[in-house]
């Protein structure tokens, strides 16, 4: 079968153009790459011409055009899908649309079915674009692909605690102990907030997307029948708004809108272990929060117990803990705090249910937690989570003055304990 068909790549500072033919079972892959991310729009078509003449063929000799549709730089999206509609339609042929990561995948050499490639692409602003891919055998033949988890965006530091959580399920779905490969620029950018573990290994010969790479996806998706009308083309953005208005980054607004804290629930944020380096982070994050804050040695009596305790990161910082004791049947929370600028922006929410997801893997009916009675936005977070009061304990916390103040005791039983209990 024949086969004509030209890639363009854009999503990073590279700018590249690749011209695939396949006749009769033989497959040849021209380049041509330019590095400079201001220049894609003037310089991708001439390339692209440059190309067909050194190949002594016309654009009506295409079958189809591809595209690296992202994650990746704005601008070099547009550009790239721009560039291949406009040939689709002015060609009366196809476009196929390639995510940029899966082709920085399909550059690691000596891929195998038990590796899960995790591609790391710099997003700027202390953020990764980020997706895992794993070689699987194709219909026709040639490597194919099982997108383990597709494109998102995540902070730089918490790349590292995201993947660790997520490896056993990757594992368990696969049936198969998966080794960890390492794609994509990112693993250098923010070398200091991802730093990993030794075993995981590096691909030095896959950082960003190549067209030639773009080529080969885009083939196989011909192969597939998966060529889409030049109209229904788009870029794949995972960052919706790309900049902050002048009157936000006054208010101290800043970073990237779309990964902010307020959309938490958006976010992979996994809590991790309590540690004794953590505990000077803690104690003064405690200590900012409250006005009868637990004390160092209470934090370190807690370690030394046993008991469940875990801090949640934003940019390699402590932002947020929790601690839990766990009863024989339930879970009692003694302490959870998220630091004051981060309030009201959805960490709580994920300690809380961190909370609850480990009391539930123990097999216990519930957590239970006291609060006090004048924290009303407290009490409000916790009903709204589902927690209902169950008693008052008579002075139980200080309060000012050497007086004391009462605690209510909030309960939230799981499904399961209670229809038992009906």
């Amino acid at each position: 079968m024949e086969l004509n068909l030209l890639a363009l790549e854009t999503s990073s500072s590279r700018c590249g153009v690749a011209l695939l033919r396949a006749v009769d079972g033989r497959l040849e892959v021209s380049t041509r790459e330019h590095e400079g991310s201001q220049e894609h729009a003037e310089r991708l078509l001439p390339m692209a011409n440059e190309l067909l003449a050194a190949s002594g063929l016309a654009p009506s000799a295409l079958h189809a055009v591809a595209f690296g549709q992202g994650p990746g730089g704005f601008t070099g999206l547009r550009v790239a899908c721009g560039v291949a509609q406009g040939m689709g339609l002015g060609l009366g042929i196809p476009v196929l649309p390639v995510v940029s990561h899966q082709a920085v995948a399909a550059q690691v050499a000596d891929a195998t079915p038990s590796d899960a490639i995790v591609v790391a692409l710099d997003a700027r602003m202390n953020e990764v674009y980020l997706a895992v891919y794993r070689p699987a055998a194709a219909p026709e033949g040639e490597g194919g692909w099982e997108t383990v988890q597709p494109p998102l965006l995540i902070a730089a530091a918490e790349v590292v605690p995201w993947t660790e959580h997520h490896l056993p399920a990757w594992s368990a779905q696969a049936g198969l102990s998966l080794n960890l490969v390492l794609a994509g620029d990112a693993w250098d950018a923010y070398a200091a907030d991802m730093t990993h573990p030794a075993a995981w290994r590096r691909a030095a010969d896959a950082q960003r997307p190549e067209a030639a790479s773009v080529a080969r996806l885009a083939r196989q998706g011909w192969l597939r029948g998966e060529a889409l009308p030049p109209e229904q083309a788009a870029p794949l953005y995972v960052r919706d708004k790309v900049a902050f208005t002048t009157a936000e980054r006054m208010r101290g607004e800043g970073g990237n809108p779309k990964a902010q804290p307020s959309l938490a629930s958006q976010a992979p944020l996994i809590p991790q272990p309590l540690t004794e380096v953590d505990l000077d982070d803690v104690v003064a994050l405690e200590a900012h929060v409250q006005a009868f804050p637990w004390t160092r040695g209470n934090f370190a009596d807690a370690l030394a117990a046993g008991y469940g305790a875990w801090v949640l990161r934003r940019e390699g910082k402590v932002a947020g803990f929790c601690i839990l004791m766990f009863a024989p049947d339930v879970a009692h929370l003694l302490v959870i705090a998220v630091a004051k600028p981060l309030h009201r922006q959805g960490l709580g929410g994920v300690l809380l249910d961190w909370c609850e997801q480990q009391a539930r893997q123990r097999g216990l009916e519930g957590v239970l937690l006291e609060v006090r009675p004048s924290n009303a936005s407290a009490v409000n977070f916790y009903q709204h989570h589902g927690y209902l009061q169950i008693g008052v304990r008579r002075g139980y916390y200080p309060a000012a003055k050497g007086a004391r103040e009462d605690a209510l005791v909030m309960q939230k039983r799981f499904a399961a304990a209670a229809e038992a209990a009906a």
